[in-house]
């Protein structure tokens, strides 16, 4: 029984360590951030070799599959290359689990999951990771296709519905039904008849999936941008269908009605989301682009601007902007946000890690910078960690009875930041009336401990 169990840790192991090999440096990283019980020190300081039986000896073996399994959703690396390698460990684990008898029916159940989880085309990854010589495979391994939840199958017969993979394939519905998942929806956007009058429209923008495939939806009009939403199931009949641009296009003649639960498998959805947004690129990449190409970037805020009210000369008004730093790694780039997409930051501190989708670059004597379009999505993805620090204000920025802006010293370093007004009083011992700003300038400069989050002040207490 030990050599057994002896020699099931030095495959798992040995699988885990190829798993690692494939992943690029930035999947690599990723998979780290999502292994908690491991200390950053050790983080830093193993080797890619030697990760394999860190993480074996901080989770365990069974517990570091399902770890394993978990980052590889996370990052994603649902490829063939990473999920061969790691699946008859997830199986395995699944078995001892369930209690599931070894041979033949532990065969069935291993089937059984195996099918659960690949439900769906896979899409095809590029690893990052330096090609392997392998031998080539001769045969694939025969899968179910995938099929709609239980409640749904029993009214949406294949005679009554088109899956998406099927409508790109014929390229019309006919009097069939799709039936899909919205998983991601656009802002409504303006767009121009080609007519003599040249009229200016309303549509907006679906990335929709089913348990086949994901496709982009152009539904005209904004009549119906209130009742669709998000992660809400819907059939449509009588659409369009451009095959060219394999976008499914909805009418004032489509029939749209709500509908019961798909079986969507996550990287069908993730396939979607790609529709809608353009692609993330690292800041390095970006800077690299031409002029009014879409991106989509994510990293961390390092500086908030004001909001200034900018005199566009095409138009002759006025316009509100917001510029702000974003850093990735790879570098940092200004973002500028305009009009209403100033409000995008709103929530929004230094220190968080942001998503912004749908972004325009703009060139300008040899510096990019991004710009927002009328599509732009500013995500939170991570709040910026507090710190308890001691602070030295210097001098104050802006004040009302609301907020005030402060200048202070943090390791020797300059920032501005940011504190409830009524929390600063309290915290320096002096009552917010009409004098409060000409008594807080007899104390400064003065030390304080404090509770930072990004730029924002929490708490705060005079050293005395």
């Amino acid at each position: 029984m030990f050599t057994m169990r002896r020699n099931s840790a030095t495959g798992w192991k040995k699988a885990l360590t190829n798993i690692l090999e494939e992943l690029t440096q930035q999947q690599f990283k990723k998979m780290l951030e999502c292994l908690e019980k491991i200390p950053k020190s050790v983080k830093t300081t193993r080797s890619r070799e030697c990760m394999a039986q860190t993480i074996i000896e901080h989770y365990g073996e069974d517990g570091s599959v399902t770890e394993i399994e978990n980052a590889m959703e996370e990052i994603p690396r649902r490829d063939d290359k990473v999920q061969d390698l790691l699946r008859p460990f997830v199986e395995k684990h699944e078995r001892s689990a369930t209690g599931a008898p070894a041979g033949k029916d532990a065969r069935s159940s291993a089937g059984q999951a195996n099918r659960k989880r690949q439900r769906g085309p896979q899409p095809k990854m590029d690893s990052g990771g330096p090609m392997k010589a392998k031998k080539k495979k001769t045969e694939k391994k025969a899968t179910s296709p995938p099929r709609p939840s239980a409640a749904l199958q029993k009214t949406l017969t294949p005679d009554l519905r088109e899956t998406i993979r099927d409508l790109k394939v014929s390229g019309q519905l006919s009097q069939k039904l799709l039936a899909v998942k919205v998983v991601h929806k656009s802002d409504l956007h303006q767009y121009q008849v080609k007519n003599k009058n040249k009229e200016i429209k309303t549509c907006f923008y679906l990335g929709v999936a089913d348990e086949t495939d994901a496709i982009k939806v152009q539904v005209y009009g904004q009549e119906r941008y209130p009742a669709i939403q998000e992660g809400h199931f819907y059939t449509f009949r009588d659409v369009l269908m451009d095959r060219r641009e394999k976008v499914v296009k909805v009418t004032q003649k489509t029939k749209v009605s709500k509908t019961g639960s798909l079986d969507v498998p996550k990287n069908v959805e993730l396939e979607a989301g790609k529709l809608i947004f353009s692609p993330v690129y690292t800041v390095r990449k970006v800077q690299t682009f031409p002029d009014r190409k879409e991106v989509s970037v994510e990293g961390t805020v390092k500086e908030i601007g004001a909001i200034n009210s900018m005199l566009m000369k095409a138009k002759r008004m006025k316009k509100d902007k917001q510029d702000f730093e974003l850093e990735d790694g790879t570098g940092s780039i200004t973002i500028s946000l305009w009009g209403e997409d100033t409000r995008h930051l709103g929530g929004i501190s230094v220190g968080d890690v942001v998503r912004v989708n749908n972004l325009k670059t703009n060139l300008f004597k040899g510096t990019v910078s991004l710009n927002s379009t009328d599509s732009t999505r500013t995500t939170k993805v991570q709040s910026a960690a507090v710190q308890n620090v001691t602070i030295r204000i210097l001098g104050i920025c802006k004040f009302d009875r609301s907020y005030t802006e402060l200048e202070a010293e943090i390791n020797k370093q300059m920032k501005t930041l940011k504190v409830a007004s009524p929390l600063l009083a309290e915290g320096v011992g002096l009552r917010l009336g009409d004098d409060f700003e000409d008594k807080l300038l007899q104390k400064v400069p003065f030390p304080a401990e404090a509770q930072i989050q990004g730029n924002e002040i929490k708490q705060l207490k005079a050293q005395a």
